[in-house]
C-alpha cells in the first residue's frame, strides 16, 4: 500500500531543526526584553545651580556688648556760699622722721655681738682643727698625717678571713666612724658585699688608738671620717 504523503514532505524529519530555530527566537526575544532601555525626555528650560565656594570661612556674628550706664551727673549748685571761720583750729605739724645734717647721733657705749653656736659635729674636710692621730702632734700638716697614719694602721692590722678565702669572697667595704669629743672611736657604719668582710673591717677600726679630738672655734666637736677597705684575692 502506498503512503499518502510524500517522503520528503514529512515534518518529522526536520523537527530538530525547527525546535532549534524556535529556541533561538525565544532566547532572542528574552534578551531583547532584558536589554530594553527607556530614556526620559529632556525638557529645555532654566534650572537652579548650587554654588560652592573654594574655601569655607566661618562667619562670626557681631557681638553686642552692653556698656554700663553712665555715672550720675553731679549737680553743682548755682551759687557757692563761703563761710569765714573766725576761730580756726591750729594745724597739726608732722615732723619728718628722716635723718639730716642736723640730726643728733646717739653715742654708742658698747656693742654686743651674738655668739655663733658651735655645731655638734663637723666633717673631716671642714673642721678647723682635725683630730690628731698619735704620732702627728709635731706635724705641720696634721690632716695629711692623719690620713697617712690611718692607711698604715689598716695595712698593719689587715688579715684576710680564711672562710672568706674558702668562699671566694672579695670586694670593697665602705666604713664611716666618728672621733668623739673625748678622742675615742664610735658611731661605726659599714656597707660591704658580705658580712664576713664587714666584720673584719670593723675589727681593724676597733684597734684604732685614742686620739686628740678635733676642734671648731676652740671647742671639741665630733668629727666623722670615711675610709674604704678593699678585700681582693690574689
Amino acid at each position: 500500500m502506498e503512503a499518502k504523503k510524500k517522503e520528503h514532505l514529512k515534518l518529522e524529519k526536520q523537527s530538530g531543526l525547527y525546535f532549534a530555530i524556535g529556541m533561538t527566537l525565544i532566547l532572542g526575544l528574552v534578551y531583547a526584553a532584558l536589554e530594553w532601555k527607556t530614556f526620559d525626555q529632556i525638557i529645555n528650560g532654566t534650572f537652579g545651580q548650587l554654588e560652592i565656594p573654594d574655601s569655607l570661612e566661618e562667619e562670626i556674628p557681631p557681638l553686642v556688648q552692653l556698656l554700663p550706664p553712665p555715672p550720675p551727673k553731679i549737680q553743682v549748685p548755682e551759687f557757692l556760699e563761703i563761710i569765714k571761720n573766725d576761730d580756726p583750729e591750729p594745724e597739726t605739724f608732722i615732723e619728718p622722721t628722716e635723718a639730716n645734717q642736723n640730726t643728733e647721733v646717739a653715742s654708742v657705749t658698747s656693742i654686743e655681738f651674738a655668739e655663733e653656736e658651735t655645731p655638734e659635729e663637723v666633717i673631716f674636710i671642714n673642721v678647723e682643727e682635725v683630730p690628731v692621730f698619735p704620732g702627728c702632734e709635731k706635724s705641720d700638716d696634721k690632716r695629711a698625717c692623719f690620713q697617712e697614719k690611718m692607711l698604715k694602721h689598716v695595712r698593719k692590722n689587715f688579715k684576710y678571713p680564711e672562710n672568706a678565702i674558702d668562699m671566694g669572697l672579695q670586694g670593697k667595704v665602705y666604713l664611716q666612724f666618728t672621733v668623739q669629743k673625748d678622742g675615742t672611736i664610735g658611731g661605726l657604719k659599714m656597707r660591704g658585699p658580705h658580712q664576713i668582710l664587714e666584720s673584719e673591717a670593723a675589727r681593724i677600726i676597733s684597734k684604732l688608738p685614742k686620739m686628740k679630738p678635733g676642734k671648731q672655734r676652740n671647742q671639741a666637736v665630733k668629727v666623722p671620717f670615711s675610709i674604704p677597705i678593699t678585700f681582693q684575692l690574689q
